[in-house]
């Protein structure tokens, strides 16, 4: 998370981020531009929601790209690379905002990694429907306060992805790097 920028309300940040070009964070009154990714990074984000888009065609699941913000209950706005929700959205903001992902992904980079396992996974388990956060890791809720860690070191290990009921491969996640 870059340093924030400016105090605001909600609806300050609110009116920013619709007005603004680029995408921005916002929890307890401070406002955080968010960096563009890496080539490698949009493409894993890319990969993983198109894999999603094409496996959840049909079902009562829908994958959503980097472009869907997130609303947490513990007071954080963002944009996560990928997420899904099921059933009917709940949406806020216009529609601006998901209330009620099930998954949410975030392609790690060395900027982000650090907030990404730590500060905002705690900000994303208010989130009552969340049941899964994907990193490099793998976080799968086991109840109403546990989460269980699976770890993927090769390519050909997949993620299970149990509120999607759908699987992924490292290898799909990561088609057309050349790894």
């Amino acid at each position: 998370m870059d340093l924030p920028k400016q105090q605001a309300s909600r609806a300050d940040y609110l009116a920013l981020d619709l007005a603004s070009v680029g995408k921005h964070e916002f929890y307890r009154g401070e406002v955080f531009a968010m960096a563009g990714g890496s080539f490698r990074h949009a493409k894993v984000g890319l990969n993983i929601s198109s894999h999603l888009s094409h496996v959840l065609r049909g079902s009562p699941c829908q994958p959503m790209n980097s472009d869907m913000r997130i609303s947490t209950p513990s007071g954080l706005d963002t944009y996560p690379d990928v997420s899904a929700f099921c059933g009917d959205p709940e949406l806020a903001d216009n529609g601006h905002t998901l209330l009620n992902p099930v998954l949410i992904v975030e392609v790690l980079s060395p900027r982000t990694r650090s907030y990404d396992r730590g500060d905002k996974f705690m900000l994303y388990r208010a989130i009552p429907s969340l049941m899964d956060y994907v990193l490099v890791e793998h976080y799968q809720r086991t109840g109403a306060y546990g989460w269980q860690l699976h770890e993927y070191r090769s390519l050909a290990d997949v993620l299970h992805l149990k509120p999607v009921g759908q699987a992924i491969s490292l290898a799909q996640c990561y088609g057309g790097l050349g790894l």
